[in-house]
Order: structure tokens, then C-alpha cells, then sequence
């Protein structure tokens, strides 16, 4: 009885981690307060990891769109050689945190407005 116990423990415990390790991160993007609080995220707070590469995922992906799409009229340009996308990504949240007033542009529009600021073509 003793064994089948202790096995009913260990296998309630193994079920409950791997039910956590399931469960999707809440990750909203929809607005550039949003993005820059999830690509502000501490470091060493939960989903912290997770988070931080959702930033870097969204704004590559984001940025290869909009770039291929522009044709001869790009609407920002990276010089060469180009910075980070963390430290980009951390000048983008310390952009956001500048002027509220950003917080509510939708997001892509709000990384595009910060990287044409930051990155102007000549």
C-alpha cells in the first residue's frame, strides 16, 4: 500500500509540472504600450525568457514585412553595421516610456514611427 502510495505522489506531481509547462504565456502585442512592456520585461521575472524572444520574433518578423513591401521608399534603414535587436528593442521601450501618449499607437505603427526616428534614411 506504501508504494502505490508514494507512486500516486510522485505521478501527481509529475502530471502537475508538465500540465504548467503546457500552459501558454498571455502575451498581447496589440499596442506599442504593449509591446514595450513585453519587451521591457525584467529579466529575471516569469516568462521573462519567453517573452523577451516573442519581442525579438514580432519585431523581425514585423520589420521583414514592412521592408519588403516598401520598395525604393523605405520608411527607416539600419546602418551598417547595424545595432542589436535588444538594443534596439531597448531603445524602442524607452521610447514608448518618453511620451504616454505612445502607449496607444498600435504596434507596428509605433515601431515603425520609433525605427524611422532612429534610423532615418538619407
Amino acid at each position: 500500500m506504501s508504494k502505490f502510495f508514494v507512486a500516486a505522489i510522485l505521478a501527481t506531481g509529475l502530471f502537475t509540472t508538465a500540465t504548467q509547462a503546457a500552459q501558454q504565456l498571455p502575451i498581447r502585442t496589440n499596442t506599442a504600450g504593449e509591446l514595450a512592456d513585453v519587451c521591457g520585461v525584467a529579466p529575471r521575472t516569469a516568462g521573462a525568457d519567453e517573452k523577451i524572444n516573442f519581442c525579438h520574433g514580432f519585431a523581425q518578423g514585423a520589420i521583414n514585412v514592412e521592408l519588403s513591401h516598401a520598395g525604393d521608399k523605405k520608411p527607416f534603414c539600419f546602418p551598417s553595421p547595424a545595432p542589436t535587436r535588444e538594443e534596439t528593442m531597448g531603445q524602442f521601450v524607452s521610447w514608448v516610456k518618453a511620451m504616454p501618449d505612445r502607449r496607444s499607437m498600435k504596434s507596428t505603427d509605433g515601431l515603425f514611427k520609433f525605427l524611422g526616428e532612429r534610423f532615418p534614411c538619407k
